[in-house]
């Protein structure tokens, strides 16, 4: 736990009260969180507020998830609550380590007909291990398929499955439909209102502990910055009170000592930051005036310093290389192009993304990028291409380790959830890739719920497989389970790609003349050049095509010259869709405007061929 060693067991602030909200992903927290804002007063009646405003990143928005944890604050009978979101994906488990150390409780928002799902269940395993206490809060129950009881029963079994204290297990159970903005603790009396979820928060989160007597002690769990102030250090008081203009120390994470001043203090209340003058133990601060603060550092008394353990986050697991893009297109679209440019965007990223790690490689136009998994990696990839950056991309590949002289390597729990009319194909798909199935749920709905243990090589290209197997109804989700032995050779994507064997515009004509070899991901009249893939072989091997025919025009007049070409629709691929597509001698080429796939060595007669 990540709590300082000299904390004071006295409360510190009985007006204060700080709880994170765990969820999964579509499970209604973001909606929640913006009826409690709107019913405790945050809002003017004539203000203008967009509808989740808690997803305030435009990826957040666009994919209905939750990737930065983001702070708001409420008041509720002279009590301010501060709230905090956390990512439910478990390649975001950076964000979610560090949010768990600001919080003195945990609010688990599960949906009333889906129940507990997988991400949940990585999220509550961290707070559970923190001593956090949990209140449950049923979602969405004027669902037509809700199953309050059942789910309920489902709760307490995870619970006991993540071994939870006697005192963890007495937990409150608020039931609450989310859009309409009510919350009752007994399904027989339809609530009017937010009112008994804001008092089970109060009732059931401890006022923080700490004393404001003692030397400072405050850890910064999160990074933001601002044009004018520069870094802003987000962090809890564990001890003691701070104010704009006192002396403070930074203990850094390599044990040395920093000296400086604070410039500007700010609090939360609703979403906005508002300054304030002074802030002691308890309260949840954001400090500017320290120019390089790392997280996990600890802002300190500037007479005695003293640390606080700082934030552990589990491994990264899955590796890409980000290069400079060198295909004869580059430069066209993007802004940031070269190699400093990509390594001082990927700095910045380290500085707020305690879960990244970047690597040199042997040539300076390349970086190794570590994370916890093709999400996270492929989120800070499209980041990276809206704000005008242009790259090119490998296949993510596993990080492994030698434990005892032998290599191991990640393994994943893998849960599914299918129509039952799919369970053989998602059976025998995750044979192939070295799944072994450990459980099989059948609720009697016509759905069916499969977990898998199986290496994290072996889900790298599986979810667009799966998703297009099950016709988009799968739901899948995994989570980082340990190390084990290398499983053994997994076999790579069964089909070849159509590789353009010239530079040129495409053609509707030669693409309706390759449609019988496989699957086309351009449309007629698009760029190419020589070894970019323009779709995928139906064969194992790779095929050099001219797409850029055109029909030879003669003054006779054919039989066919009527005839009306018909293509059919290209598969547009998605960036995840891509990176998963790509074979080891194949890479994305990313820009602002487009996603293009290519061979590593573009020019045919030196590239070597694929075995048929």
């Amino acid at each position: 736990m990540s709590r300082p060693a000299a904390a004071a067991p006295e409360i510190a602030n009985a007006n204060r009260r700080n709880i994170a909200i765990i969820a999964h992903v579509d499970h209604g927290k973001t909606t929640l969180v913006d009826a409690l804002l709107h019913q405790s007063g945050i809002f003017r009646a004539n203000e203008r507020v967009a509808e989740r405003v808690m997803d305030s990143n435009e990826l957040e928005r666009e994919r209905g998830i939750t990737i930065l944890a983001k702070n708001t604050a409420v008041h509720y009978g002279g009590v301010l609550i501060n709230i905090v979101d956390t990512p439910g994906h478990a390649d975001f488990g950076g964000e979610v380590e560090r949010t768990l150390s600001m919080v003195d409780s945990v609010m688990l928002l599960v949906d009333a007909s889906e129940g507990p799902l997988p991400q949940t269940r990585f999220v509550l395993r961290k707070a559970l291990e923190r001593r956090l206490p949990p209140i449950v809060v049923m979602n969405k129950i004027d669902r037509a398929d809700a199953r309050p009881q059942a789910v309920l029963n489902e709760i307490y079994d995870l619970f006991i499955d993540l071994d939870a204290t006697e005192d963890q297990l007495d937990f409150p159970v608020i039931y609450t439909d989310a859009r309409r903005g009510t919350a009752t603790t007994d399904l027989a009396v339809p609530g009017s209102d937010l009112r008994p979820l804001f008092d089970a928060v109060i009732a059931r989160t401890p006022a923080p502990r700490g004393s404001a007597a003692a030397p400072l002690q405050a850890l910064v769990a999160n990074l933001d910055s601002s044009d004018y102030l520069g870094r802003l250090a987000i962090g809890r008081i564990f001890n003691g009170k701070v104010a704009v203009g006192d002396p403070i120390a930074v203990c850094k994470l390599d044990g040395s000592i920093e000296r400086t001043t604070v410039t500007k203090l700010y609090m939360f209340e609703g979403l906005k930051r508002i300054d304030v003058e002074r802030a002691e133990a308890g309260d949840i601060i954001c400090l500017a005036g320290i120019e390089d603060i790392m997280i996990g550092e600890t802002i300190a008394d500037a007479e005695a310093p003293e640390a606080i353990p700082p934030i552990s986050v589990d491994e990264p697991t899955v590796s890409m290389i980000f290069g400079v893009s060198t295909s004869p297109f580059a430069g066209r679209d993007g802004k940031f192009v070269t190699s400093r440019q990509i390594k001082d965007r990927l700095d910045r990223e380290l500085l707020g993304n305690v879960s990244i790690r970047v690597e040199p490689t042997d040539t300076p136009e390349q970086m190794k990028v570590i994370g916890r998994g093709e999400l996270q990696l492929s989120i800070l990839i499209e980041m990276m291409r809206r704000e005008g950056f242009e790259l090119q991309v490998s296949r993510p590949e596993i990080v492994t380790r030698e434990i005892g002289g032998v290599m191991h390597e990640p393994v994943e729990e893998l849960v599914i959830d299918v129509a039952e009319e799919f369970q053989g194909m998602v059976i025998a798909e995750t044979g192939t890739r070295r799944g072994t199935m450990m459980k099989m749920v059948n609720h009697g709905s016509g759905r069916v719920r499969l977990e898998f243990r199986i290496p994290s090589r072996g889900l790298i290209g599986f979810r667009s497989q799966f998703l297009t197997e099950t016709r988009g109804t799968g739901i899948m989700h995994h989570l980082f389970e340990g190390w084990e032995p290398w499983h053994g050779p997994i076999p790579d994507r069964p089909t070849g790609a159509l590789v353009a064997d010239r530079p040129g515009p495409a053609t509707a004509y030669a693409i309706a003349n390759l449609q019988e070899r496989g699957e086309m991901f351009i449309e007629p009249g698009l760029p190419v050049y020589e070894g970019m893939i323009v779709g995928e072989n139906s064969r194992p091997n790779d095929l050099d095509v001219n797409i850029t025919r055109e029909k030879k025009q003669t003054n006779m007049r054919a039989s066919t010259a009527d005839e009306a070409i018909r293509l059919i629709p290209p598969r547009q691929l998605s960036l995840e869709q891509a990176i998963e597509f790509i074979n080891n001698d194949e890479l994305v080429e990313v820009t602002p405007k487009s996603l293009r796939l290519r061979k590593r060595i573009l020019a045919a007669n030196m590239r070597p061929k694929r075995a048929e």
